[in-house]
């Protein structure tokens, strides 16, 4: 992060703190408000500066308190887009009432429909997909869906995070879309039958619990497994050869995605930028940036993928509509409560 942008956040927070009115800025800036904490993002907005002159002045913090802020900020926030990862949390946007909808050919275009929201209020840009790893040694015959995970032939191998996650709550309302509330709750019971331990930590911790004999399967976003592949990640890089694969229900719904996306908001003061920004984030470099920078796979289906994400495989993804399992995230947790999924 340069000074100016150190000097920009630290400005707009401190006037935040203090109550100090938000003026909306001069034309030829651009108000990001992003729970994105990747360094790698860096070149994403440096290069949009570079096209297109315009500075970007960012917030940055957690999606949750960011979408708060924006809500009591009102009428005078001076938000222009909002980032996030995970489609719960740009649902959740969405029903807040911080976003508006856009209309852009270029995004309809380049952003496939099941990963834009139903209204046009938020955009995917990048995807991960979650599905299962497993200890190469110890297990011969690894669930090849999310329903086996639940097969008590799994009892005491299972590693997953917790039901307060994200990842976890849109799987489990991936579940619920595609199998209904009834399987998906007989699914959830037979996960936490079949944990290994108490579900806790990051999916980098579910990786290493595989490595460490912890346990024997567990499932993650792939781009913690492709990071561990481009550059070294303690604990993991070193044996990640133990470590196998599957992409989940290639003969079904194929592999639940998560998403990285954002959207205009609602009171945005600088509206034409903020759309030229969402634009860009779908062209052919941004969307490399996702894959190479962050070992993600992108949005927009005819860009290449980077070597690390290359070497996962090809794969089905499940194109349910994101807008729909997001939906879903209340009946998910009901269901972690009643299942006793911690």
């Amino acid at each position: 992060m340069s000074s100016s942008d150190k000097k920009t956040i630290i400005a707009l927070a401190s006037a935040a703190l203090i109550g100090m009115p938000f003026a909306a800025f001069a034309e030829g800036e651009l108000n990001l408000y992003s729970s994105r904490h990747y360094d790698t993002d860096e070149r994403l907005y440096s290069d949009f500066t570079d096209q297109t002159g315009i500075t970007i002045n960012r917030i940055e913090g957690k999606a949750d308190e960011l979408i708060a802020r924006m809500e009591a900020e009102g009428v005078n926030s001076p938000a222009d887009i909002l980032l996030t990862v995970d489609t719960s949390r740009l649902e959740r946007a969405k029903d807040t009432g911080v976003l508006q909808s856009v209309d852009s050919a270029v995004l309809e275009e380049r952003i496939p429909a099941n990963l834009q929201d139903s209204d046009n209020q938020w955009f995917g840009f990048s995807q991960r997909a979650r599905i299962i790893f497993y200890d190469k040694a110890d297990v011969t015959e690894p669930p090849m869906d999310y329903v086996s995970l639940a097969d008590p032939k799994y009892k005491g191998m299972i590693c997953h995070r917790s039901s307060s996650n994200v990842y976890s709550q849109t799987l489990l309302s991936a579940v619920i879309e595609n199998h209904g509330a009834e399987a998906a709750k007989d699914w959830a019971a037979g996960m936490v039958a079949n944990f290994a331990r108490d579900p806790e930590g990051g999916d980098t911790d579910q990786l290493r619990a595989i490595i460490s004999g912890e346990c024997d399967i567990s499932v993650a976003n792939t781009y913690y497994f492709a990071r561990a592949l481009r550059t070294d990640v303690d604990g993991l890089s070193a044996e990640i050869d133990k470590i196998g694969w599957i992409f989940p229900a290639q003969e079904a719904e194929g592999a639940h995605m998560n998403l990285s996306g954002g959207g205009v908001a609602a009171h945005a003061p600088n509206r034409e930028n903020a759309v030229k920004f969402m634009e860009y984030l779908a062209s052919d470099s941004a969307q490399q940036y996702f894959s190479a920078g962050n070992d993600e796979f992108p949005a927009v289906p005819t860009v290449s993928l980077s070597e690390s994400v290359a070497a996962l495989g090809t794969y089905k993804p499940d194109e349910i509509s994101l807008s729909a399992v997001a939906k879903n995230v209340p009946m998910a947790q009901k269901i972690f409560n009643e299942v006793g999924w911690k």
